[in-house]
């Protein structure tokens, strides 16, 4: 076992956003006894990370324990601390975006219940942009249930403690997934298609999804995308948000995110995506944090007004 420690930029916050990003498989993704763990592929090997926090609000501190089957030097655990960090948002700054929506009646209040809460962040671009896809016209409990079993199906294994853990399926197993697996983790025939055919792209070298990250703007990164199949301006944004982690990726065609505006501003007046989009305005480049915050808010049942 390996111990690696990361230092977030403060103020930071590590319980709720692992709380409420982990439920389900809990040989997938866990969060008990204020221990996160989940298998992480390094490239060269897998490996089984628990991350707890022994810092402060203030002076943050992550404590890594890295657990792999293989010999020293098979998995590299600086990938691995790498993708922690990512999936934690560590290196973010988050004072600029709450000096933006200070005077926002709404979200002053909710930086203030949530401050330090983290956007996370999916390891690749790959994984956000199947997991949007999955999510087409499903619930996030529906589709988290599905991503879960296409996890267990496809997914690399690692065992240890007589435990077997599961790791996100890369594209070069995707490509040669069946119909039939697709279909009997609860994909339908088309989404199956989708996730296949960009699978094969990304092997073939005809698409490079880890690219975007290079791109300076992110509607040129949504113009890309939605020209592959399947890919909608929502399964984009939502994408470059979670895949990309960029500020400004608005989701404006996601339901949720119109409720949520609907009821923490309008007193429950039902909006349109294009309503929905010309309010994000008002957030600037942090559209996509606040929408996120708002998420985080209805989720924890909190009222900005009490």
């Amino acid at each position: 076992m390996q111990q690696i420690t990361l230092r977030p930029c403060p103020p930071f916050v590590f319980a709720l956003p692992a709380a409420v990003f982990s439920a389900g498989d809990p040989y997938i993704r866990s969060f008990r006894r204020g221990v996160f763990r989940q298998l992480l592929d390094t490239g060269t090997g897998l490996v089984l990370a628990d991350i707890r926090s022994t810092g402060t609000y203030d002076t943050p501190e992550l404590s890594l324990s890295l657990s792999s089957d293989y010999g020293e030097g098979r998995a590299n655990p600086q990938t691995a601390a790498e993708q922690v960090a990512a999936i934690f948002s560590t290196n973010d700054d988050l004072i600029p975006f709450y000096r933006a929506v200070a005077g926002d009646p709404v979200l002053s209040v909710l930086t203030a219940r949530l401050r330090g809460v983290r956007v996370p962040v999916t390891p690749t671009v790959f994984e956000a942009l199947t997991d949007s896809i999955i999510e087409q016209q499903f619930s996030l409990a529906a589709a988290r249930s599905i991503k879960n079993r296409l996890i267990r199906a496809t997914g690399k294994t690692l065992s240890l403690d007589n435990s077997v853990y599961y790791c996100y399926p890369g594209p070069s197993v995707l490509a040669k997934t069946t119909e039939t697996t697709f279909r009997s983790c609860g994909l339908t025939i088309r989404k199956g298609e989708y996730i296949r055919d960009i699978s094969r792209q990304v092997v073939a070298g005809e698409l490079d999804i880890e690219g975007f990250r290079d791109y300076m703007d992110t509607e040129q990164i949504i113009d890309d995308l939605v020209k592959i199949r399947g890919i909608g301006r929502w399964t984009a944004e939502l994408t470059i948000l979670r895949g990309l982690h960029r500020p400004d990726a608005f989701p404006a065609d996601d339901v949720g995110i119109r409720r949520f505006i609907s009821e923490f501003y309008l007193s429950g007046r039902k909006i349109t995506a294009a309503e929905a989009r010309i309010f994000s305005e008002r957030w600037g480049a942090w559209k996509g944090f606040a929408a996120y915050y708002l998420e985080v808010a209805d989720h924890l049942g909190i009222d900005p007004a009490g």
